[in-house]
This record gives structure tokens, sequence and C-alpha cells, in this order.
């Protein structure tokens, strides 16, 4: 048996879905012009992707296997994004042996404006948003930032 509740909730989750369609096809063109200038191979830009989302960094036959290519290939692909200050590699706290990849600050930064970016949240839109639904925009986001962080923490 289905609720009122349940009802309303599948037809926001829909809204929901379709608003966010609308939000990624309007910020298109202004997320392309990063991307089309950025001096990364689309290999160097998921290695990149994959090192920004880890604190601990990775080593370079964890990147390798990960990634499904020779550790020679993919030293090289990593010497590539240190001589443009992408990554750094530093050595492991455990084992000097071991070499740990971390992406640096730039590398950060870089993907934060890649991929990070939401022109949809910009100043200039937010502020003439009514201040109740710019509230409701808030509480809705913390609410999704929440359940984002409990689901990557189950995650690990």
């Amino acid at each position: 048996m289905t609720t009122t509740g349940d009802a309303e909730r599948a037809r926001l989750t829909e809204q929901i879905r379709s608003l966010s369609v609308a939000f990624e096809t309007g910020a298109l063109p202004t997320l392309l012009t990063p991307l089309l200038t950025v001096e990364l191979t689309i290999q160097q830009l998921k290695v990149l992707t994959m090192l920004v989302t880890t604190d601990d960094g990775m080593t370079s036959s964890g990147l390798a296997e990960a990634f499904g290519v020779s550790m020679a290939s993919m030293s090289g692909l990593l010497d590539r994004l240190v001589a443009q200050d992408m990554v750094e590699r530093t050595s492991d706290p455990h084992d000097a042996r071991v070499r740990r990849i971390h992406a640096t600050e730039h590398g950060r930064s870089a993907m934060r404006r890649l991929v990070a970016a939401r022109p949809e949240f910009a100043d200039e839109i937010l502020l003439r948003i009514p201040l109740d639904d710019l509230r409701g925009l808030a509480r809705g986001m913390a609410a999704l930032g929440e359940e984002l962080r409990r689901l990557h923490q189950t995650d690990r």
C-alpha cells in the first residue's frame, strides 16, 4: 500500500532529477571553457581525479593496476603530471621504500575548476532568489550533503 508521503516523495524526486538535468544543460557552456583550455590528456584527468579524492594518496603500482596500464606507462603519465605541478611524489610514512602520489594544491584547484564548478550557484544567480526559497535551498543542500557524507563513510 502506498501512502500519500510516498507518492509525494516520488513526485519530488522526479522533479529534482528533471531540474538537475536542466541545471547541467544550462551550465554546460560555462563548464566547457575550462575543459577545452586545460593542458591535460583524458588519462591524466582520470588519474588526477582519483588522486584528488584520496587524502592518503596512491602508489604508482596501485594507479597502474586501477587503470589497467603498465608501470612504465603510468610512470610516464605521472612524470608529466609532476612537471605540470599537478601531483607530487612523497615517501610513504610507514615504508620509506614506497613512494606515494598526491595531488598538489594546483592539481586540486584545477580539478575544482573543471569538475566542481557549479555556475548555477554563482552569486549573480543566488542573490536574485527570494530569501525564503534560498533558505529552503540551503536546507535541502545541507540534507543532500549529509546523505552523501554518510554514503561515502559506509563505502570505506
